[in-house]
């Protein structure tokens, strides 16, 4: 029985090896948004074998990552309007009542060494041009804070998806805006967000996320 057990749970973890493999393949920017791919390109680039692939082609396409064009093959997610204002609107739902939870539950330390670490990114950004590596890192801090708060609610269905549509968004920013040379900025919006939290009050939380979250869209949809 534990044999069998084994070679059962052994193809899930290729599938899902595989696919991870894929979506840092895809944030690396080694697939462009449009770019038409076939599974082999998709096996030889990963390095897993055809059968995980394949396995893991039909939760791409069901996620909206993929999809196949008839006589064309497989097609890496199109960065168009539509996508930016359903990721965008998706992201809006979800991140207003996560941030309304996280105000009321979150620890003092928690809200204290976010704003610490913005604070310091913020003024080194004020102080002198920052290099790649700190605007990388400026953009680590930017997603954490956002996976951060809404994993906080503590529902995993919520946090699947809200990490599928995390994936477009910044695929999204990659095409629309990175935050290269904007990193004083997006530290500023957040700061104002994390002054919210500390309130302790959910509404003001929720119309600060809400302004952040607009200023992004509205940067997107005009680029």
């Amino acid at each position: 029985m534990k044999a069998g057990t084994g070679e059962a749970a052994e193809p899930e973890t290729l599938r899902e090896r595989a696919y991870a493999s894929f979506t840092q393949h895809l944030l690396a920017r080694d697939f462009r948004p449009g770019q038409f791919v076939s599974q082999r390109e998709l096996a030889a680039l990963t390095g897993f074998p055809l059968g995980a692939i394949r396995e893991m082609v039909p939760r791409l396409e069901a996620e909206g990552l993929l999809s196949t064009v008839p006589q064309r093959g497989m097609q890496i997610a199109h960065i168009d309007i539509n996508l930016i204002r359903e990721a965008f609107q998706f992201r809006l739902f979800i991140e207003r009542e996560a941030v309304a939870l996280f105000t009321q539950s979150a620890s003092d330390e928690v809200i204290a060494h976010l704003r610490r670490e913005h604070e310091e990114i913020r003024e080194r950004g004020l102080a002198r041009p920052l290099s790649q590596a700190e605007e990388d890192e400026a953009q680590a801090v930017d997603w954490a804070m956002h996976d951060l708060i809404v994993d906080s609610v503590g529902n995993k269905i919520i946090s699947s998806a809200y990490r599928v549509n995390s994936l477009k968004m910044r695929l999204i920013h990659q095409e629309r805006f990175r935050i290269d040379g904007r990193v004083v900025s997006v530290m500023g919006e957040h700061l104002k967000v994390i002054q919210a939290i500390e309130t302790r009050e959910p509404q003001k939380a929720m119309e600060a996320m809400s302004e952040h979250i607009g200023n992004a869209r509205a940067l997107a949809l005009q680029i």
